[in-house]
Order: C-alpha cells, then sequence, then structure tokens
C-alpha cells in the first residue's frame, strides 16, 4: 500500500509539471514505453537486483534511456527513481499516471462483456449511451464471457450496469426463494 502511495504522489507532481509545461501526453507515452520494459523480467531483474554494483545499474537505465530516447523530464523522473532506489514502481507509477492524463481529458475507460461477440454497429451505439450517461469520451473494450448467456454488462469506472441474463435469472431464483 505504501508503494501505491508513494507511485501516485510521483504520478502526481509528473502531471503537474506536464500541465505546466503543455507536455503531459508527452510525457506520459515516454512512460508508457519504459514501463512496458519493465514488465521484462530480465531488466526488472537488471535494474533492481542489489547483487549488481549500483554504477552498474545506472548504466544499463542510461544505456535504455538513450535507445527509448524519452523528454528529459521522463529521464530526470527515471533517474531519480533509480537514485531513490524505486525504480521498481514505474508500472504502478504509470498506470496511474495514465489515469490521471484520462481525468484531464475527460475521458473514462469501459469495459462491456458480451456472451457474443457484437456487430460493430453495437458497439457504437453502446459507447454513445455510455458517453451520454457519464459525460465523458468512452473508450470502449470488448470481451466475451459465454457465463453471462446473453446481455451485457458494462464496468465504467466504479458504476457497473449488468443487465445479463445470467443475473436476471439469478434474481427471480432470489425473488421466487423469498415467496
Amino acid at each position: 500500500m505504501i508503494s501505491q502511495a508513494v507511485a501516485r504522489r510521483y504520478a502526481k507532481a509528473l502531471l503537474a509539471i506536464g500541465r505546466e509545461d503543455n507536455n503531459f501526453e508527452k510525457y506520459g507515452e515516454g512512460l508508457a514505453v519504459f514501463a512496458e520494459l519493465m514488465a521484462r523480467k530480465d531488466l526488472t531483474e537488471a535494474l533492481t537486483n542489489p547483487i549488481y554494483p549500483f554504477a552498474i545499474r545506472r548504466q544499463v537505465l542510461d544505456a535504455v534511456l538513450e535507445k527509448i530516447s524519452p523528454s528529459q523530464v521522463v529521464k530526470n523522473l527515471l533517474g531519480l527513481l533509480m537514485d531513490k532506489g524505486r525504480i521498481n514502481l514505474v508500472e504502478f507509477i504509470n498506470s496511474y499516471y495514465q489515469k490521471l492524463v484520462d481525468e484531464v481529458n475527460n475521458i473514462e475507460r469501459a469495459t462491456v462483456v458480451t456472451a457474443t461477440s457484437l456487430p460493430e454497429s453495437l458497439h457504437e451505439q453502446v459507447k454513445k449511451i455510455l458517453e451520454e450517461m457519464t459525460g465523458k469520451t468512452i473508450l470502449l473494450e470488448i470481451e466475451q464471457d459465454p457465463e453471462i448467456i446473453g446481455g451485457i454488462v458494462a464496468h465504467v469506472g466504479d458504476l457497473t450496469l449488468d443487465g445479463s441474463v445470467k443475473t436476471q435469472l439469478k434474481n427471480l431464483k432470489e425473488s421466487l426463494i423469498k415467496g
């Protein structure tokens, strides 16, 4: 929990700098590229394992940053994280940073679960309805789960709209049991 709180502070600080110079999206892209690389176990090991001298780990970081060439602000952040022994928080920082950027851009990510694949026209209808409900631009991700039998389940932020046949059958069963 403490590491996530620390990650949020770094993400908020980076966003504040990005909003100040209007490069917050560019910073997010650079951070995301590095976080994707950190998802590889070998790079994480090379940067975080204390068996390797700090100077060598720092050289590895510098070599990676030279290859991906993020903005100077992102380089500075990653260098600071390395110096403070917090480079392992990059994935948390990136995740929270992307959420903050979405908030700034009035974007909400939604997941819609269906029993079978939906035609593209229905994707757009669902997206439009969710945008009207939230007042935000929706980035829609469609998943399939045959266990819901039919209907859809939409997750938008903390809101879940469950119109699945499975849930309706469950509710009907509970109503019948209660009398």
